[in-house]
């Protein structure tokens, strides 16, 4: 079985966001029989209430989050791979604090209530998402190098900064605090269709780059320079990738919230597992991410049931203690 897993990487861990898949939207208020919704998944018509449940509720909220699963941990994959760094993620580089930012300003403003409204939402993400990655990079760069220490602290100071002025607005935003607040501690609150159409666009296009650059950051690997006497457009590729990046994190946390740890967690798991070649790593951390995240959010439905606990929250739980042994042992690893 072991040897199996090691030979079809992609076809196991596609077997288990199958799984997934099915379970989040089997689970809930309402138990509909995983067999029911396989059968209607394949085309057998259901009616009434379940149907309900099942087209305009579930669904939706399962594709969501899948989404934000795979955007987040590929995005961190990457990340990891272009500042060669393993702690490196959308979310302890400032970049998802920078799209909470900017998703923040415009919800403040107004609400978003209309297909236009979402399309707004991850656009000011996304700014606010390249904007905090720039930020970061310029602070925390000595030279031509970006040291671990001065990535880490330029990251946690330009977050603290984006939470800050996060607050500010919702604190002077007269427009439903409540759900803002929800928004910010993650767990894809909004409903329907339009969110998951809002969100796609923009996650599809950022995956599909970073999908087709693993030999890219195969070869950055070796150190720029190196990488430059191989013939690769170094400069052009680290932004070409920070853009995919920043694009795919900023529209899953412009609709699904402040989610920690999964563009940290789920790259590194795959890594141990199957090692470092990105053009096996991307697409692992794709569809490990979405199965992850999945498995967090029907947790999140069970542990207070029938009220629903932030994803953000179990996340966070699971990815402090992760995230202090994979800092300690890359501590090790610089010492000996």
């Amino acid at each position: 079985m072991k040897t199996w897993l090691r030979k079809h990487p992609i076809l196991a861990n596609s077997l288990v966001l199958v799984l997934a898949l099915i379970f989040s939207v089997a689970v809930g208020s309402v138990f509909i029989p995983p067999q029911e919704v396989v059968q209607t998944l394949l085309g057998n018509p259901i009616s009434g209430t379940t149907a309900t449940i099942l087209y305009s509720i579930r669904l939706p909220h399962t594709f969501l989050i899948a989404l934000t699963g795979a955007a987040l941990a590929s995005s961190g994959a990457a990340y990891q791979g272009l500042f060669r760094n393993p702690l490196a993620d959308p979310y302890l580089i400032g970049v998802a604090s920078g799209a909470g930012l900017g998703a923040v300003f415009v919800m403040a403003q107004a609400w978003p209530s209309d297909l236009l409204g979402f399309y707004a939402v991850p656009a000011a993400a996304f700014a606010g998402a390249l904007l905090a990655v720039l930020l970061v990079m310029a602070i925390a760069r000595v030279g031509k190098a970006v040291p671990v220490t001065t990535l880490l602290l330029a990251g946690v100071a330009v977050s603290s900064f984006a939470t800050a002025l996060s607050s500010f607005f919702m604190l002077y935003s007269n427009n439903e605090l409540r759900r803002a607040l929800a928004w910010l501690l993650g767990g894809a609150s909004l409903s329907g269709w339009h969110p998951v159409w809002a969100a796609l666009p923009y996650i599809a296009v950022g995956l599909v780059i970073l999908l087709l650059s693993g030999h890219q950051l195969n070869v950055l690997q070796m150190g720029e320079e190196q990488a430059q006497q191989l013939g690769l457009r170094v400069e052009r590729v680290k932004l070409l990738l920070i853009v995919a990046a920043s694009l795919a994190a900023a529209a899953a946390v412009a609709f699904s919230g402040m989610i920690g740890f999964v563009g940290l967690i789920v790259p590194h798991a795959m890594r141990l597992v199957w090692g470092g070649d990105y053009r096996l790593l991307l697409p692992l951390s794709v569809i490990s991410g979405a199965s992850a995240l999945l498995l967090a959010d029907l947790l999140a439905r069970w542990v207070l049931a029938p009220e629903v606990l932030p994803i953000g929250i179990l996340t966070a739980l699971a990815g402090v203690p992760f995230f202090l042994w994979l800092l300690r042992r890359t501590k090790a690893q610089l010492y000996w």
